[in-house]
């Protein structure tokens, strides 16, 4: 499962072949006599949306109760083109090539995060290895739009609380590209710190939240070294303006908290229902942290259990992660984590801070809940399946097979009756 530092150390030299970032480019639309219109439907149906990053496709499963397949689709439609473009521009294939041999495990990234819009007429994926976001139409499986990031690289994705929007992170640009999920036209943009990775939008649309994870395709992995992992920090930009409200140094609450060892890489994040406490993940550590909204402090610290299978060799964890994935149930009681390089999910009481049982799991790399919120779904990318984790008791519910690598999962809403393009 673990990555070996010699390859690793590879592929970072493939990935550092050029510093210049280039500008945000602008939404690409189809044809309509290329991309023919859905047609309105009647109805919705909620499902959940499996990324499969290694496959470039999406499972479609039910999200409630069996969690059984509805379908597949394929995100990459344009492959054949992209490739052409890439492998014409010595810059762009050289970054190609270092997502490959890095972040990519020696696998192509084509499918990190998705959405549907909100008449279920789309679904808008961020493709790692494209450097795009791209809009599929979920009747035909062709492109309706693209948008190419800026930088090199595209990663975590967040819609809004309406909908209509959608925010991506370039992670090689330092930005983050706010798009109308329709169109596919830029409606603004903020900076951020060193790659940024997990967008979160607040309830009322007002705010959105984005955690920097700076450098972590290099072997500077010791504590000593941390200086050497670039600027992360969490920049909070109002979602109206674009404007930067505040800037949040967890290396500072950190230290204040006694953990002057720990890095400050803000991985997947939580909040309660009332966004006054933020449950946060960072690089290395098998745990997590509180974080007190109002007062701008830690408050408190859970560490979960190691696997003694595990190496503690910080180099051997896949781009930094110890622990990647949490998510909390609708009444903010129970947290979900996922122990990626420890091969195991838990349930978490969030008052008393008291893990579940340890439900087996290879290299879970995403945690989200369920349509009616009694169940946490996590992504086994190590098993190509998905794997429904009960809140209330912390136990296994079902696993269901899924394509290569998969990652993000998100709910979603398709036309009734969708089974794949071609068959709604």
């Amino acid at each position: 499962m673990h990555v070996s530092t010699l390859a690793r150390r590879r592929g970072r030299l493939l990935g550092i072949a050029a510093a210049a970032v280039l500008a945000a480019g602008t939404a690409v639309a189809v044809p309509a006599s290329a991309a023919p219109a859905a047609p309105a439907a009647n109805a919705l149906r909620e499902v959940m949306l499996v990324g499969n990053n290694w496959e470039g496709t999406a499972d479609v499963i039910k999200s409630t109760g069996d969690f059984a397949k509805i379908g597949r689709i394929n995100l990459i439609p344009d492959k054949d083109e992209r490739l052409r473009e890439i492998y014409l521009d010595p810059i762009r294939l050289a970054f190609f090539l270092g997502i490959r041999e890095t972040v990519g495990e020696g696998h192509d990234q084509y499918v990190d995060d998705m959405y549907t819009n909100p008449d279920g007429s789309a679904i808008v994926v961020s493709r790692p290895s494209f450097a795009d976001v791209a809009s599929i139409d979920t009747a035909t499986g062709r492109l309706k739009w693209r948008f190419p990031v800026s930088g090199y690289r595209s990663d975590h994705m967040a819609v809004s609380p309406d909908g209509s929007r959608v925010a991506v992170s370039a992670s090689t640009g330092n930005t983050v590209h706010v798009l109308d999920i329709n169109t596919g036209r830029q409606v603004g943009s903020f900076k951020t710190g060193d790659k940024p990775h997990e967008n979160v939008f607040t309830q009322n649309g007002k705010y959105i939240w984005n955690m920097s994870i700076g450098e972590v395709n290099n072997d500077f992995d010791a504590p000593w070294q941390d200086f050497l992992k670039g600027d992360r920090k969490i920049t909070i930009a109002d979602a109206a303006t674009f404007k930067q409200v505040k800037v949040i140094d967890m290396r500072q609450r950190l230290d204040a908290f006694g953990r002057k060892d720990f890095s400050d890489s803000v991985r997947p994040v939580a909040f309660t229902p009332d966004e006054s406490k933020l449950y946060f993940q960072v690089s290395f550590f098998n745990g997590f942290f509180e974080y007190d909204v109002a007062t701008d402090k830690i408050t408190r610290e859970k560490v979960l259990p190691k696997n003694p299978g595990t190496s503690d060799d910080r180099t051997t964890f896949v781009n930094d992660s110890r622990h990647h994935g949490m998510s909390m149930n609708p009444s903010g009681t129970k947290l979900c984590i996922a122990g990626t390089m420890d091969d195991y999910a838990t349930v978490v009481d969030r008052a008393s801070l008291q893990q579940g049982p340890l439900v087996t799991a290879s290299k879970p790399y995403w945690a989200t809940v369920s349509g009616d919120g009694k169940a946490c779904v996590i992504s086994e990318s190590g098993a190509d399946q998905v794997t429904a984790i009960d809140f209330a008791t912390g136990q296994k519910i079902t696993s269901i097979p899924v394509g290569d690598h998969p990652q993000r999962v998100r709910v979603a809403h398709l036309p009734a009756g969708w089974t794949g393009p071609g068959n709604g």
